[in-house]
């Protein structure tokens, strides 16, 4: 049996006819933006919507993916020319489009310095990130630089060698600086509550610690646009990979598997120029907070409370927990009565078909998106997607029982044993501190206690609010005694 074509340049005649592939001639692409976390996310997202732009005939704004820590997308795609697979999945089957945006790929531990080189080169006007909520070395219940991270710690003794998505940033605009080049535009499409704000924030400051003059310069004359992304995509699978050969006709390393929801709302700030992303689905306004705040609460808490629940429930997939009796009623109650009302206003917004087309989304039987995957880096993702809708509750002076069932889920999960006594595989930055707090404690309140003491995570206000230190004990304590497919159900 002879071996199977692997997709590349050269082999894209033999993709199936039905494959759409890239319209345009990728000679001929240019360097227009870098960008920080060339994961699944990033090339099932922003690179097909530059994709589009691409094909429609402005070459000027290909990609350059850049991996802060590992090789293994550089790996996949490098000896692809870049290009890959992505399938959009659903119960009425799946459509495959190749993408051909990202025109190379570096890993920056290899060697920092042809990635700076990049960054700082004139014709690149955006660099955007995805480096997930760890990647921006800054601590989640304040939002601020965490001036003691290693990285940070590192990259300001070392700022020519950066290991960090902030230290590069800083390092390439220095350079910038001092040849005289334009900025470029910082576009993060992380989950980040004020995304670009936050970015401002860490990388200002980071850049006031090595240089006064600097942290002004980039403070007065970089634009920061903020945006919310959104689209589901579960990490590939050897499965996968062999139903992208089959329907294709070509092996590909690392295609992407996604759901054919998309959306993207971006602040239109751009003073170095940005594609045409509008013309392909992509909505420009002046203030994207509202929008971001919705998603951060209703699709990502409820996202991480179903990843943790129904783990601890012995769920495999967020679709298996939706099917599961009694879990697809108490997300919903979570939206309308806990949610909602901490949300401002989006005039002219259906918010009632949002959350009913959230809820199809989790439904979708053909994305297996494991729920151990989801409850990854916890710590970093608690606060903007329930214990930041907590705080509002208790201003608000109303009940939020949903939420902390939630919040109390995680705690159950950090502790790395379920409900049947066998280890969890708790991914996390913080998982040495989890371990050093909770070892020999059972007891419910005692446990809320511990984690409580994670200032980094519930900031200084939650663990003095007697009402939030209760209800989560209360919740705890019902996930111990009667497990979490029962506790869904009270």
């Amino acid at each position: 049996m002879t071996e199977m074509l692997r997709l590349s340049d050269t082999t894209l005649h033999h993709l199936a006819t039905n494959v759409k592939q890239p319209g345009y001639n990728r000679a001929e692409v240019r360097i227009g933006i870098v960008h920080l976390g060339i994961g699944a996310f990033h090339r099932a997202h922003q690179a097909v919507y530059t994709d589009s732009v691409l094909a429609s005939g402005d070459n000027r704004w290909g990609i350059l993916g850049v991996s802060l820590r590992s090789g293994d997308t550089k790996e996949a795609i490098g000896p692809q020319d870049g290009l890959y697979t992505v399938a959009s999945r659903d119960g009425g089957g799946d459509s495959f489009r190749v993408i051909g945006s990202v025109a190379k790929v570096l890993v920056a531990p290899e060697n920092p310095e042809p990635v700076l080189i990049a960054m700082a080169d004139p014709e690149v006007r955006i660099v955007s990130l995805t480096v997930t909520e760890k990647g921006y070395c800054y601590s989640p219940a304040t939002a601020s630089l965490d001036e003691s991270h290693a990285d940070i710690v590192h990259d300001l003794a070392h700022p020519h060698a950066p290991r960090s998505a902030i230290g590069f940033i800083v390092e390439a605009l220095a350079r910038r600086r001092a040849n005289g080049t334009a900025p470029f535009t910082l576009l993060s499409c992380d989950n980040l509550p004020s995304n670009g704000e936050t970015l401002k924030r860490v990388v200002t400051r980071f850049a006031e610690l090595r240089d006064a003059a600097l942290g002004r310069y980039i403070g007065e004359n970089i634009a920061f646009p903020s945006t919310m992304v959104d689209r589901i995509v579960p990490a590939t699978t050897d499965a996968d990979r062999a139903t992208t050969a089959r329907a294709t006709g070509l092996f590909d390393a690392w295609p992407i598997m996604t759901e054919p929801f998309t959306q993207w709302v971006v602040e239109d700030h751009f003073p170095s120029g940005r594609p045409a992303w509008e013309d392909f689905g992509a909505t420009f306004v002046d203030n994207v907070d509202a929008f971001e705040l919705m998603k951060l609460r209703l699709l990502n808490g409820s996202h991480s409370t179903l990843a943790y629940l129904g783990y601890l429930a012995g769920h495999e997939t967020v679709a298996d927990v939706m099917k599961a009796e009694g879990f697809g009623a108490f997300i919903q109650t979570m939206m309308d009565d806990e949610i909602t009302s901490t949300l401002p206003p989006l005039p002219g917004f259906d918010l009632d078909a949002y959350k009913a087309q959230l809820r199809e989304r989790f439904r979708n039987p053909a994305l297996r998106h494991r729920t151990w995957q989801i409850a990854m880096d916890g710590s970093q993702k608690l606060p903007q997607r329930l214990l930041n809708t907590i705080r509002k509750r208790l201003e608000q002076k109303k009940p939020f029982d949903y939420l902390a069932l939630g919040v109390a889920g995680w705690m159950r999960y950090a502790t790395g044993v379920d409900e049947k006594g066998q280890p969890i595989d708790v991914r996390d930055p913080l998982v040495g501190q989890f371990k050093q707090r909770t070892t020999g404690k059972t007891k419910a309140s005692d446990l809320v206690d511990a984690f409580l003491g994670l200032e980094e995570i519930f900031g200084a206000d939650l663990p003095k609010s007697q009402q939030f230190r209760e209800t989560v004990a209360h919740k705890l304590e019902s996930l111990q005694k009667h497990g979490a497919a029962a506790s869904v159900l009270v």
